[in-house]
């Protein structure tokens, strides 16, 4: 590597010489051991950098050992062998809130992708572009570190004063990289997450706070800003001309008592665009909502943004949704006004359960034990009760926009969805008895099963990173799915074929297809499979029959590299011709980002294809190569061997050189 850097001077110190040389003879016995054993050390070599990270001298040591680093072996075995996979929210979560070897490695791949990108370091997987793009994607979602000298009082705190490096570590990236195209590629990150409308906006809204401190910084910006960073930064901070220029809510409040109807018109269009045009809500809106309630209620559904359907709804049930505007909209749950006007436009009210279960939420008693998960997240700044009344609002507006967090609960995350889709009544019934009695109980081929009596499921520790919904009943769901798969053991089919009727609902179709073998993990029959997907699901071959009610299904993740990474719940919402007139099929996916690179230039796309908020896509062979369990009707499904076979040999193709290669 020929570097632009020179370490001498780092070996003038005597210290520092000594950091070095430890460095140098770890690197050295990591590649001795590798070349023997295949066997990684790579422990010394972590202990031998760790405190190189703490300047830029340090650093600069680090750069130009690149290429040892690499040679010996240190990331192999890894994902971070694989820097052409790597995802830079995913690199974000691990440098920031990772352990500290973990975050250490990372750090040490950003520095090698920093000598990629200026091409010092030439890497077999990964061009200088893509280094280039990855580093700025993730120096942009830690604007917050990148452009201030000081440390949030989580970075502080880390462990061996990780905070600090961490610190350094963006400081001496955007020394050499620049702050050219940083912000731009944050916007249009925002952006492409707000496109799903997710239910938890939290860490968005950090990020529109991270633009908008960037654009107060004159060094920070180069170039013009554009209007869509200026559209996300209006929309949170000051949607309309009486908080234009972010007046406090106070002020905002005094403005209000001075507005004549016209301003006041005004002020509700301006909210109301401000919401539909981004998903995100400002803390304003509920104060300017709850000022109409005592002053013109009858302009709440224009504040609102609703249409014909969305009005109707809500003069068909004025107390109710007043109720709900009191109970749960403030600026803390600000979201939930976008919430309300999404479950008001799905017309959902008009089913006869519904209005009376939210009646029962807004009177219910929390149990301690739920009340105390819900605190610890939330906070006590509005009550529990309030917390979770205003995700039931937002789970029910945007039931595709419900995410799994950081737990491998997919198919918890997936029923709630599916339960807000098809059934919000029910959805509203087992969310009472979570909060109420701190238990679930459903019937499984006729008995009864109860969290209560089960131990933990997949998710050890309560998920902290989701909405309250998911928060109090995700844990027992978790436990029940988990146990009803243990009753299922032993039929010599795979469970799930008892366990999604049962646990879903009774409109999953009962007919259930499986690629592989349960006991083996082989092949089954692929070809007999795939074609029959086709047969039960697309337009083509199944009498034009559309998806009645979505079902739930699993795919085999891969990475862009076609790595198997694990089965996965989804569900299929539908399928339908796109904008370009190719077939597609419309799913959700309880991941919180489903906009995903599954390799063989097989990427989900989440806008631009037809999609409806929360639905990710592809086409039906792309998205039937990475199939492995359906369900469908069997008496509503045509004749598989009216598929044509290059279509079926396409799916099949794309799986058996990813996934399916080996079985």
């Amino acid at each position: 590597m020929s570097a632009n850097i020179d370490d001498s001077a780092y070996h003038d110190d005597g210290t520092s010489g000594e950091l070095v040389n430890k460095l140098d003879a770890a690197i050295e016995r990591l590649s001795a051991a590798n070349a023997v054993a295949e066997v990684s050390p790579v422990f010394e070599v972590i202990d031998a950098a760790r405190p190189l990270m703490f300047d830029a001298k340090g650093l600069e040591a680090l750069y130009t050992r690149v290429p040892a680093i690499e040679a010996a072996g240190f990331f192999g075995g890894s994902d971070w062998n694989y820097p052409q996979t790597l995802v830079p929210s995913l690199a974000v979560r691990t440098v920031r809130h990772g352990d500290p070897t973990a975050t250490l490695v990372e750090s040490l791949s950003q520095i090698r992708l920093l000598a990629v990108a200026k091409g010092d370091y030439s890497h077999p997987s990964v061009s200088a572009e893509h280094a280039h793009h990855f580093l700025a994607q993730v120096m942009a979602m830690n604007l917050d570190i990148v452009v201030s000298n000081d440390l949030q009082e989580g970075d502080r705190l880390r462990p061996d004063r990780l905070g600090y490096a961490v610190q350094n570590l963006y400081h001496y990236l955007l020394q050499h990289l620049g702050y050219q195209n940083l912000l731009g590629h944050l916007v249009a990150e925002v952006w492409r997450i707000l496109e799903q409308r997710p239910v938890q906006v939290d860490g968005v809204k950090q990020m529109v706070t991270q633009i908008a401190t960037c654009l107060h910084n004159p060094d920070a910006v180069a170039g013009e800003v554009g209007d869509d960073a200026l559209q996300l930064i209006k929309a949170v901070f000051s949607p309309t001309e009486g908080c234009r220029e972010d007046p406090g809510f106070d002020v905002y409040a005094e403005r209000l008592v001075s507005m004549d109807e016209a301003a006041l018109l005004q002020e509700a269009i301006a909210f109301a665009q401000a919401m539909h045009s981004t998903g995100l809500v400002s803390p304003y809106m509920p104060g300017f909502i709850r000022y109409l309630r005592n002053r013109w209620n009858e302009l709440i559904p224009t504040a609102l943004g609703l249409s014909y359907t969305g009005a109707d709804a809500f003069h068909c049930y004025p107390a109710l949704i007043h109720k709900l505007i009191d109970e749960a909209l403030f600026a803390e749950t600000s979201q939930a006004a976008y919430g309300l006007a999404m479950m008001l436009e799905r017309g959902i009210l008009y089913s006869p359960p519904v209005a009376p279960s939210l009646w029962r939420q807004l009177r219910l008693s929390m149990c301690d034990a739920a009340a105390q998960k819900i605190i610890a997240v939330f906070g006590n700044r509005r009550s529990p009760e309030c917390f979770l009344l205003a995700d039931i609002l937002n789970v029910l507006g945007r039931p595709l926009g419900v995410g799994q967090g950081n737990y491998p609960t997919c198919q918890s995350t997936r029923a709630l969805s599916m339960w807000a889709f098809n059934t919000p009544a029910d959805l509203l019934r087992i969310v009472a008895w979570a909060a109420r009695d701190d238990e679930i109980v459903m019937r499984f081929e006729g008995n009864n099963i109860s969290s209560r009596e089960l131990g933990a499921g997949l998710a050890a520790e309560p998920p902290v990173d989701v909405d309250a919904v998911s928060l109090l009943t995700v844990p027992h769901l978790d436990r029940i799915y988990f146990e009803m798969g243990r009753r299922s053991v032993g039929r010599g089919e795979d469970p799930h074929k008892w366990v999604n009727p049962e646990f879903h609902g009774d409109y999953v179709s009962h007919g259930f297809r499986i690629a592989v073998d349960v006991f083996t993990g082989s092949l089954k029959d692929f070809e007999g499979f795939i074609r029959d997907f086709y047969a039960a699901y697309h337009p083509f071959y199944n009498g034009n029959i559309p998806v009645i009610n979505p079902q739930p299904a699993g795919i085999a993740v891969t990475d862009s590299a076609t790595r198997f990474l694990g089965w996965h719940a989804i569900t299929i919402q539908r399928l339908a011709l796109d904008p370009s007139k190719v077939m597609r099929v419309y799913f959700f996916n309880p991941n919180n980002d489903s906009g995903q690179d599954w390799g063989q230039g097989i990427v989900t796309s989440t806008h631009g294809n037809g999609e409806l908020y929360g639905e990710a896509s592809l086409p039906v062979a792309q998205f039937a190569s990475r199939l492995y369990v359906f369900h469908y009707d069997p008496l509503e499904k045509g004749e598989p061997t009216l598929v044509p076979t290059d279509e079926v040999d396409r799916a099949m193709r794309l799986a058996q050189d990813s996934w399916a290669s080996g079985r």
